[in-house]
Parts: structure tokens; sequence; C-alpha cells
């Protein structure tokens, strides 16, 4: 899959693609990576890529212009390295307010693609008339706002990145992540590691015993209360879908019970 990131800070990018244990989707070209800075396509001695909102009011905004020779370029390159842009360009994700919520699901099929335009936007926004004309999906990390587009960008292309084959160690860990419908899209449990005892706290002993059906309902009935303590909702999710059994209920109504 290929992502096109449309950026005024391609440097930021650097670190993040060489880092880390999801550097070898990118190094490999898994995930492939290509960025492009709009200032590149701006006119005049100084490569102005934003101006004053008509209207009046604070900040400036990016301008349709140069976002739009970019946007041309790289729908050029696509084309060029595979036949079927020409006959479907590529979808353009716009990093916005008003878009849907990046959660497992959305980042689960847009690890299946193959691939997208992201835009990250700076200043106060992007001028309306581009995003009406060629922004076809938006997506927003949650109820507040960044400097830019840039970090959600790294968390979309991170998140879908760790879920390709062969790019994590145990290939099926992710499997075990927060979210998963492998874990009836729960919350996960907790992990211990050496020493036995840490400062006075000792390993659940259910972890220690070596009994691999109750090392796994220990597991299961702590990410049913970690979940049923913090995340409400997913539980009604899993009970909605018929995904609790009657172990799962009956841990669940023992928790609740008060003392």
């Amino acid at each position: 899959m290929r992502f096109d990131i449309i950026t005024l800070f391609p440097e930021l990018f650097a670190p993040f693609l060489e880092s880390g244990v999801t550097r070898r989707a990118y190094s490999s070209g898994q995930v492939a990576v290509q960025l492009w800075n709009p200032r590149d396509w701006a006119e005049g001695n100084y490569r102005r890529v934003d101006d004053r909102p008509f209207g009046g009011g604070p900040g400036m905004v990016m301008m349709a212009e140069p976002l739009q020779h970019c946007l041309d370029a790289i729908r050029a390159a696509r084309a060029e390295a595979d036949a079927q842009e020409l006959a479907e360009p590529a979808p353009l994700i716009l990093f916005s307010p008003i878009g849907t919520t990046l959660k497992h699901g959305v980042v689960a099929e847009w690890a299946a693609s193959r691939g997208a335009v992201l835009l990250c936007g700076r200043y106060e926004g992007i001028d309306q008339r581009f995003i009406d004309a060629h922004v076809t999906h938006q997506l927003s990390l949650g109820d507040f706002v960044l400097s830019g587009g840039e970090l959600a960008a790294m968390v979309l292309l991170d998140a879908l990145a760790r879920l390709q084959p062969g790019v994590l160690n145990d290939e099926g860990s992710f499997q075990q992540d927060s979210f998963n419908p492998a874990l009836d899209g729960l919350l996960d449990c907790p992990h211990y590691t050496r020493p036995e005892v840490w400062n006075g706290q000792e390993v659940p002993a259910e972890l220690l015993s070596g009994h691999h059906a109750n090392i796994e309902r220990w597991r299961r009935d702590q990410r049913l209360r970690i979940t049923a303590q913090h995340r409400p909702e997913l539980i009604e999710q899993a009970r909605q879908q018929g995904l609790l059994n009657a172990k799962d209920e009956g841990f669940l109504a023992k928790t609740a019970s008060p003392l």
C-alpha cells in the first residue's frame, strides 16, 4: 500500500519512519510513504501557501492553489506507478474535528486498503473549496485540536503498519491488543514480568501456575473487570453481539455485587 502525505513540515516524519518496530513496514516498502510539500508548488519568491481569511478573524488559511498543484503531482506519480490509479484515484483523507473518530475498526479498514493521500492541515484550516472538491474522508483523533495534521497522520500510519504481516516480532501479537475482535473488543488485561516479587508486590498466582486454561480464564476475567470499570459501553456492545458466555456473565455479576 502507498500513502502520500501532503505536509508543510516533511522533516517531522524522518525520525518516525526510522524508529520503532513499525520502521520495518516503511523500510521494506510494505507501507510505502511519500512526502510532498505544497510549498514546492507555490508561486512567488516566498513560496506562499497561506493567506488571511475572508471576513477577517485570527490566523491564516491554507490556499487552494498550491494544494491543487501538489495533489495533481501526487496523482500523476501514483498513476505512473499503478495503472489502477488512472481509473480510481486514491482517497484523500483530511484530519479534521468533524471527522470520524479513529478507532480500531477504522484502522483495520485502512490497513487492508491500497493506501491514500493524507492531507495535514495547518493554521486556521484549509480553503473550503479545496476540501469540497477533493477530500473524500475526514478522520479525527478525538475532541481536541492539534497544531497540525502531522501527528494525526503518524498515528494512523503507526496503527495500520503494526497490523501488516511480519511487522511485529510475533505476527499474532496485535490480536491481543485492546479493542481487537480477537478479544471481543474488550480492553487488554494486565501484564507482568520478572522479578516475581517487586516492592513487596507479587505476580498473580494464576500466571505462575503453568495451567494454561486457568491462565486464559484469569486473563479473560481481568479483561472483563477492567473493561466494565473503565469502558462499560464495550461490555454492553459485546453482550449485544452475543460474545459473552455464562462464565463471563457470572464473573461480571460477582464483581458488580457489593461486598
